[in-house]
């Protein structure tokens, strides 16, 4: 097989020798591999973490969310209508408002949402994430987070008292707390829905609020979550202006918006890692022009032209550039297969805690590799790499044949 002198000669260099070249070669490819690697794995993280968020919030809420600018008056006329737009697959109609929690002494204020349990089961998974009791919400009935239910020490079959916002409004009279029963306690593990929310029914929740009839919202599931702002689209068109038509996507815009500028700007930042692995190539393309100089005159004294010369240091830098890229690669990808195992050595061994689970609540560390990514990843590092060899290249097809052979 006949290679290009170029590449011929950038290979010859890199063969494994023992001399202070050799080593610092293979340090500049380590500093790329740990580079390469260390992207992968922090954004593979990253995007876990997204798309664990997703589920999460996919668990409880539907993917569509429509309210009017007051109480809906006759739910059930209006999810007739809805399920009648092509993509819906369900609607379930709740009330929802804060409201203060009493069990012995400890007092406790999450939002409490009023369903039919007719409806939600084709709009929620909750009742697929019961860890205790049953999905039951009846009228003197409530369902709690695990979270919730821990900080107030309660369990199934307790009693909570449950403090509606307007007994602070009424004035001439005095309205006593309603005393629910515990039956069931769901885990979705999203901290803000284990400790944020508790279920009851929909009549318990407008004697609450002071509500004869309606509903505040309606929640509406999709065939496609990720393909509901079409289905929203059509809704509006089906009911008009008067209601207002949100995608869980729009919902939750920040804390999506704050992940993806998080990811961004660990790559951004991490990339440093690569840039100075890049300056050690640099390093090393310098020190083999010095080493070469007599060589190098040698050859442009036999007529070989400057940019020969130069493509020997680019293909040099390029492949340290590929080694190290295809090693960081793998690298990531065995770190991310074990991460878990990994995060159960590490605590044992040495007492770290890297997710601590009173902070993230996560029993494991969640990933997810993007092939985007990793061609992203490989091919700034490929360029980055590539134009390590500037500044060598450049010596090097600069130097005088003449004097190089003298100072030889």
């Amino acid at each position: 097989m006949n290679l290009p002198f170029s590449l011929f000669l950038a290979l010859k260099y890199l063969r494994p020798k023992r001399t202070f070249v050799s080593v610092i070669t293979i340090i500049s490819v380590v500093g790329v591999m740990l580079g390469v690697a260390v992207l992968i794995i922090v954004l593979s993280v990253m995007s876990g973490f997204d798309y664990m968020w997703r589920d999460k919030i996919l668990s409880f809420n539907a993917h569509i969310t429509l309210s009017g600018h007051g109480p809906i008056d006759a739910p059930d006329d209006l999810i007739d209508r809805i399920e009648a737009v092509e993509g819906v697959e369900g609607a379930a109609p709740y009330v929802e408002g804060l409201v203060f929690l009493q069990h012995h002494d400890r007092i406790h204020t999450p939002l409490l949402r009023g369903i039919d349990a007719d409806y939600e089961a084709q709009v929620s998974r909750v009742p697929e994430h019961i860890v205790a009791g049953s999905f039951d919400v009846m009228y003197d009935e409530l369902i709690l987070g695990r979270d919730l239910a821990v900080q107030m020490g309660a369990r199934v079959g307790d009693r909570i008292l449950v403090y509606s916002p307007q007994s602070f409004l009424a004035q001439d009279e005095i309205r006593l707390p309603e005393e629910l029963t515990v039956t069931g306690i769901y885990e979705l593990g999203m901290w803000d829905f284990d400790m944020g929310y508790t279920l009851t029914s929909l009549g318990m929740a407008r004697e609450l609020y002071g509500m004869e009839t309606g509903v505040h919202a309606v929640q509406i599931m999709t065939e496609d979550p990720y393909r509901a702002h079409v289905v929203a689209d059509r809704i509006k068109q089906e009911l008009g202006p008067e209601y207002e038509v949100r995608t869980w996507m729009e919902l939750n815009r920040q804390l999506f918006a704050a992940l993806r500028v998080e990811k961004n700007m660990m790559f951004f930042l991490l990339i440093f890692i690569t840039i100075v692995a890049a300056f050690g190539i640099t390093n090393t393309l310098i020190t083999l022009t010095v080493q070469k100089t007599r060589e190098i005159g040698l050859l442009k004294a036999l007529g070989f032209p400057s940019g020969s010369i130069m493509r020997v240091f680019f293909w040099q830098g390029w492949i340290e550039g590929v080694i190290g890229t295809v090693l960081g690669i793998g690298m990531g990808l065995w770190v991310l297969a074990y991460r878990n195992d990994l995060m159960m050595w590490l605590s044992n061994r040495f007492g770290w805690e890297l997710f601590p689970k009173e902070l993230y609540h996560l029993s494991e560390i969640p990933a997810s590799t993007s092939l985007f990514d990793i061609i992203l990843i490989a091919v700034s590092v490929m360029v980055i790499c590539t134009l390590a060899g500037i500044v060598p290249a450049y010596r090097a097809a600069s130097l005088d044949p003449a004097r190089a052979l003298r100072n030889e």
